[in-house]
């Protein structure tokens, strides 16, 4: 089944799953209400000045997608209970992401993306 929409993504899930998944959501809208909700890569994805985040389950647990590798390793000490790969980070729905942790990576790639877009409009400006 093709997800159309965040809210089919969710309702797809195990009902076990489902109000992590929604807690997920909220929290990310609580840091960015204005954020785009789309379905990229058929999961879960946040749009502000470029990707921010996304989410998504599968068969061995769980993934938060902070969208850039390096972001990780400012998390370290904050990750040393979880696996990442990548930008992944991996967990266990029973033993889910800390909401402080979310919120800190969200914020981070917030300003990473305003950075990156004002950089691109000056560029664009000088032309």
């Amino acid at each position: 089944m093709k997800n159309k929409s965040i809210d089919d993504y969710i309702a797809g899930k195990p009902a076990d799953l489902q109000s992590m998944l929604k807690h997920i959501r909220s929290t990310i809208h609580s840091v960015v209400p204005g954020a785009e909700e789309v379905i990229s890569y058929m999961i879960p994805c946040y749009k502000k000045d470029g990707m921010l985040v996304g989410f998504g389950v599968h068969k061995k647990g769980c993934s938060f997608y902070t969208m850039n590798p390096a972001i990780l390793s400012a998390f370290s000490e904050e990750l040393t209970n979880f696996k990442y790969t990548g930008s992944t980070i991996h967990f266990d729905p029973k033993k889910p992401l800390p909401v402080a942790l979310i919120k800190k990576i969200i914020k981070l790639r917030v300003k990473e993306n305003e950075e990156r877009a004002d950089i691109k409009k000056m560029l664009q400006s000088k032309k």
